[in-house]
């Protein structure tokens, strides 16, 4: 039986490997030769790390994902942090991961960076087919890793971003609360937290699924919350423990709540930010740089319409989830382009492929959705190389 079930397990991770291994392998292909068929937009450096010189070589294989927001990431793992450049706004788990790792790859901070996000982007197609499986069966595990791996920005699991690292703490926090480890669910949490700070949401699925165990019980259903439910609410560690990094270098506490304001997102009512963005998608049809604005607006549409159906379908700990993801990145919107950066958000919200893989069920369109949002992610990752304003 024991052997069985180790069989059961190796078939699935290598299931996600194989699924990985295809989407890692063509889009490296792709950007090496996208790099050299693309005339690219004008790099953009950070402070203290300049953006990657074009030129030829193989290098381009590695470099050519060194693209915005990855140079702030490389930065601060390598020279930290700065008061006086908002680079307090990117949270400090990834930089930690990338400086722990670069002495061990001869010092290069990219190497380190690119290894910890596509292993820790393999990890996460495993737990979330993992959790996928415990909530449906594996028909759904398997479709929805797919659907994961080839969504129009996926790209961003492979670049020098949190993406990856964040899909795979939150989908393992809420797999390890799922199954009674709620120390591991904790941990996972507060570690999410330390990475991306709408991490610290988490608390609140996790808190629902902390009600959801404690109400099956006949008896003992206090004991049981007062158990879990400060394991629940330990994704706070993980911001409060960057906060007071701050008030110890900077004697402020909020020093990354103030510089998220120098990025130029304020806060907008939910409805005026989705009336905003369609009129500003729909404003410059067929001019450049207005594709971007549509773009952007196609996919905040889509990630809507599936989000009914998670309302409507999966347990309160993934609709929350899938809510607090949403809604508060589209409170705080960048007003000349509302829905910038959702592309990117909306990718690790995976209650949002369990709805995909039932509408492709429903109306047998699995061959469209592969075919239409594989070719999303070619053009994304073409425009991404190639420094035009995917981030």
């Amino acid at each position: 039986m024991e052997a069985g079930r180790v069989q059961d397990r190796r078939s699935r991770f290598l299931y996600c490997l194989r699924v990985f291994l295809g989407a890692r392998v063509g889009l490296g292909i792709l950007a090496l030769v996208a790099t050299a068929l693309v005339q690219a937009s004008p790099a953009v450096s950070v402070p203290g790390w300049p953006a990657p010189e074009p030129g030829v070589g193989w290098h381009n294989l590695f470099t050519s994902w060194e693209r915005w927001d990855a140079l702030w990431f490389l930065r601060i793992a390598e020279v930290g942090y700065s008061d006086s450049d908002l680079s307090s706004a990117f949270f400090p788990m990834y930089p930690m991961l990338i400086r722990g790792l670069a002495p061990l790859l001869g010092g290069h901070p990219l190497a380190a960076a690119l290894l910890i996000s596509n292993v820790a982007y393999l990890g996460a197609l495993y737990v979330v087919y993992e959790l996928t499986r415990l909530e449906f069966d594996d028909h759904y595990a398997r479709r929805t890793v797919l659907y994961l791996a080839i969504f129009p920005t996926a790209f961003f699991f492979f670049a020098p971003y949190t993406e990856s690292i964040f899909l795979l703490l939150s989908a393992g926090a809420l797999l390890s609360a799922k199954r009674k480890q709620w120390a591991y669910a904790g941990a996972l949490a507060a570690l999410a937290a330390a990475t991306r700070s709408i991490g610290v949401v988490l608390a609140l699925p996790l808190a629902l699924e902390a009600w959801n165990q404690a109400r099956t019980l006949e008896q003992g259903r206090v004991r049981a919350l007062m158990r879990t439910l400060p394991w629940a609410a330990f994704s706070g560690v993980g911001l409060l423990a960057y906060l007071f990094y701050w008030y110890r270098t900077n004697n402020d506490w909020l020093t990354p709540v103030r510089d998220q304001s120098g990025w130029l997102r304020e806060f907008h009512f939910i409805w005026d930010s989705f009336v905003s963005g369609t009129q500003e998608a729909f404003k410059f049809i067929g001019q450049y740089s207005g594709g971007f604005l549509q773009l952007d607006w196609i996919i905040v549409m889509v990630a809507l319409t599936l989000a009914i159906w998670v309302v409507r379908h999966a347990g309160a700990p993934y609709v929350a989830y899938t809510l607090v993801s949403l809604l508060i990145p589209l409170s705080f919107i960048f007003g000349g382009r509302p829905f910038m950066s959702m592309p990117r958000f909306i990718v690790v919200i995976f209650p949002l492929f369990w709805a995909l893989v039932w509408f492709a069920d429903r109306f047998r369109a699995h061959d469209l959705v592969v075919a239409v949002s594989a070719a999303g992610l070619g053009v994304c990752t073409v425009l991404y190389v190639n420094w035009y304003f995917i981030f």
